[in-house]
């Protein structure tokens, strides 16, 4: 049997780069999907529901020796899901708000093989000092974060200098929960260890 290799079905560069980090052979399939979510869903169960959504159109091209990993991350501020900016006008309404309070970024993740699946969400609080005017838009317009849920990333110069401490994965925040992801593709679908399968 060929060696196990994960399927990842995202574009994000920062996920294809953890994924790379953990020594774990991928390769990239996508599929355009129109992430919507019902209105009723809570706010905690948005990104494993789109993750889920994203599996779908995949999961017809699955090899027997592949697990795709599809996810989603969003960031929740006062139980509101925060998206991705259209705008700096929207950036800057979203960096305001989150200025001087805590939010949860939450990633779901959703693991398929041609025989099983496993869902699962991965919580990280994040808080940040208050942001100044200048320096929200000095964020925006040096680093463009509209590719972002909640209008930053943590590994970028805001995260440095406004974001006080975490509880919770630091890479969930970025865009994947690379420990939980590990140990559920050797748990759930007994995937070699990255050592083993170089």
């Amino acid at each position: 049997m060929d060696k196990m290799c994960i399927v990842l079905g995202s574009k994000s560069p920062r996920r294809q780069e953890l994924i790379k980090l953990l020594g774990l052979p991928f390769k990239i399939r996508t599929k355009e999907v129109e992430e919507n979510y019902p209105e009723s869903l809570d706010s905690k169960d948005v990104a494993p529901y789109l993750a889920q959504l994203k599996t779908v159109p995949l999961l017809a091209d699955l090899s027997e020796n592949e697990v795709l990993l599809t996810s989603d991350t969003v960031v929740v501020l006062e139980n509101e899901v925060l998206g991705k900016p259209q705008n700096s006008e929207e950036a800057f309404s979203m960096l305001r708000s989150l200025s001087g309070r805590m939010h949860k970024v939450i990633t779901g993740v959703d693991l398929s093989s041609k025989d099983k699946n496993f869902t699962f969400a991965t919580t990280t609080k994040v808080f940040f000092s208050k942001l100044t005017d200048e320096e929200i838009n000095y964020y925006i317009t040096e680093y463009q974060p509209f590719d972002k849920a909640g209008s930053y990333g943590i590994q970028e110069w805001i995260g440095m200098i406004g974001v006080e401490k975490i509880e919770g994965c630091f890479y969930n925040v970025m865009g994947l929960p690379v420990h939980d992801v590990y140990k559920a593709l050797i748990k759930e679908f007994d995937f070699p260890h990255c050592k083993t399968n170089a």
